[in-house]
């Protein structure tokens, strides 16, 4: 019943505009009104006024909420007053064949603009008004950064839906030519060095980052001098997040320490992607894990004729399982099978027959696998040689290995199962018509066992944030990211590369852990203390990307470089593979210590008793190649 009276009441006022027109119409242009002006305006009054409101709202004038009035809406007016002029012109000059002057007409169309759009555009301006004198009192009070189309699109939002709810008291901006202009009526107040003295003059309880195209350094430094203040930081989503949708203020959200990495988001190739994933069988091994089930989730989206999810773990085999069933129609088979068990590895390819394999299934902890190295040999070195041998037994086309930074000069077990199982790979893609190829990354941000999801539960627990050393620094990388590279790879792949992801900037474990405190709303040191542990065995200070021997070359995606070859040790790795097929294994700490050394001279497992500030590293050389053959003759012995 509202709306039907305030269409009335509309369409009433409009009928009194027209009118007005008409007679200042008249007015304007004889300067005093005829003498049989009543007369034959009273004739033809009715109909000219009811042409008019058809036109109006014909041409939806009526439909619209014109307290957010715009551009759009003044268009639309003059569409519908030129339509209405020109129907009632043909009214008086045909139908009823009455003469006007054609001065009168033209007046009569400017002024109806003038009237009826002047009418709506008004109602916004004075409900802005009232808005611009209210907010000064209520509402929490927002500062904007960011005067670019972000800044303004967060700032309509604001106005249009939380009315009373929020204040903005106005922008901040780097571009001397905005200083001191107005945006919506809100001034641009400074650049980002003034927030602390804006955040304190005008009691400022909410910063909103909203620039989401700008450089992640430029986020990080931007996030940094807010938390200088006692407002609560939030920030507009970036722009690779929003374009499947419109910009709106639910998207805006708290700080994440994502957003502070100093890397540009991932631009891919989907063509690429989709052409050798598209109607093909896929297979994922370590399906439930972190990196597992992302490529899982990203692998849907390019329609798989089937998609096969592989993991040891039932219970992270049904969490994946049942969310990709709420969002997929592509067929999924679950597979709770041990890559250690060539036999039920070799059964899944003759049944199935994979075309694609993504090999994520691997332990990964560091400190556990220095605790339990014959076990990372099991299922990252041998598990790996099974799932690839089948591959190459069944004809598929491509096999992908997630591997890590750790592989390269390793300290621990986990990185030296790995870079062994990159040789391995390296090795049957010369015996294979299968492309073999390592994607090789640094640590993902959120995976289980991360240092991220620990920090924020020691953080949520009081503290204190454990650190085990002050000078440690890794590379980090989204999930999403990481699986984005993983799959750009394998479309890159010809066979043989280990390709080296570009992980930007690498970050300080000490200023990651102050972040996040600083994120979570606490000080460091006063609120949350961080304690400083010691290094673990089989830590490094800092992890590479690449052995001494390689060198990278540039492929055509630019975050992704492919490693240069080095040589193989063949008959090492045959004798090797021959050994994982009969079952023999090395078992207990020396053993598999020795077994490493055959591969990677020099290397040493740390026991927890020993001294872990030394770090041991390798180069893969000729020399060190006769150590490893003087190691086997010993082994032999």
């Amino acid at each position: 019943m509202d709306r039907l009276r305030r269409r009335s009441l509309m369409v009433v006022i409009d009928a009194l505009l027209v009118n007005v027109a008409i007679f200042l119409a008249f007015l304007i242009r004889y300067e005093q009104l005829p003498s049989t002006f009543w007369t034959t305006y009273l004739s033809y009054a009715v109909p000219m006024t009811v042409i008019r409101i058809l036109s109006l709202r014909f041409f939806g004038l009526y439909n619209r909420v014109w307290q957010y009035a715009s551009i759009g809406e003044l268009v639309s007016t003059i569409k519908a007053v030129s339509a209405g002029t020109i129907l009632n012109s043909f009214y008086l000059f045909f139908v009823v064949q009455q003469s006007f002057s054609r001065g009168v007409v033209v007046l009569d169309w400017m002024l109806n603009i003038l009237l009826i759009g002047g009418s709506r555009l008004g109602w916004r301006m004075l409900r802005d008004g009232l808005y611009g004198i209210n907010r000064k009192r209520h509402g929490r009070r927002v500062l904007i950064v960011g005067a670019g189309d972000g800044g303004v699109l967060v700032a309509r939002e604001f106005r249009n839906h939380y009315r009373g709810q929020v204040s903005i008291v106005g922008f901040i901006d780097d571009d001397p030519e905005k200083q001191q202009q107005q945006i919506l009526g809100c001034s641009v107040l400074g650049d980002r060095t003034a927030i602390p003295h804006i955040v304190d003059t005008y009691r400022v309880e909410e910063i909103v980052i909203a620039m989401p195209s700008v450089e992640r350094k430029t986020i990080r430094e931007i996030v940094a001098i807010c938390q200088e203040t006692k407002a609560d930081v939030k920030i507009l989503p970036g722009v690779f997040d929003l374009f499947e949708g419109n910009v709106t203020v639910n998207q805006i959200r708290h700080v994440e320490v994502e957003d502070l990495l100093g890397r540009e988001p991932v631009k891919v190739d989907l063509a690429s992607m989709s052409q050798y994933i598209s109607d093909h069988v896929v297979l994922v091994t370590g399906a439930g894990g972190s990196i597992g089930s992302e490529l899982c989730r990203q692998i849907v989206r390019f329609s798989p004729r089937l998609l096969l999810l592989m993991d040891i773990c039932e219970n992270n085999m049904y969490d994946i399982e049942m969310e990709l069933k709420g969002k997929t129609d592509v067929r999924l088979v679950p597979l709770v099978k041990d890559v250690r068990d060539r036999q039920a590895v070799n059964d899944i390819f003759r049944k199935y027959r994979p075309q694609v394999i993504f090999h994520a299934a691997a332990h990964k902890h560091v400190p556990l696998m220095e605790v339990n190295p014959e076990e990372a040999i099991k299922n990252n070195a041998m598990g790996t040689y099974h799932v690839a041998q089948a591959a190459n037994l069944y004809g598929a086309s491509k096999f992908v290995l997630v591997s890590t930074d750790k592989a390269v000069n390793p300290t621990s077990v986990m990185g030296a199962s790995k870079r062994i199982a990159e040789m391995i790979i390296q090795y049957l893609n010369t015996r294979s018509d299968t492309n073999y190829v390592a994607v090789r990354f640094g640590n993902v941000l959120g995976s289980r066992g991360s240092v991220v999801p620990l920090f924020k539960k020691q953080i949520a627990a009081g503290g204190p944030v454990t650190v085990t050393d002050e000078r440690m620094i890794r590379y980090f990388m989204t999930i999403p990211e990481a699986v984005q590279l993983i799959i750009q790879a394998g479309a890159l792949a010809s066979g043989g590369e280990i390709f080296v992801l570009d992980m930007g900037e690498p970050v300080p474990i000490m200023e990651l852990a102050e972040t996040l405190i600083k994120l979570s709303g606490f000080e460091p040191y006063t609120d949350i203390d961080i304690k400083i542990t010691g290094m673990r065995p089989g830590e490094k200070l800092f992890e590479e990307l690449l052995t001494a021997e390689e060198g990278v070359n540039a492929t055509t995606h630019k975050r992704i470089f492919v490693a240069k070859p080095t040589e193989l040790d063949t008959p090492l790795i045959e004798r090797t593979l021959r050994n994982f097929i009969d079952g023999i294994l090395p078992n207990g700490v020396q053993e598999t210590e020795r077994f490493i050394q055959a591969f990677l001279p020099g290397f040493v497992i740390v026991r927890p008793q020993d001294d872990v500030q030394a770090e041991p590293s390798f180069v893969e050389t000729a020399a060190s190649r006769e150590i490893v053959e003087n190691s086997i003759e010993t082994q032999k012995q």
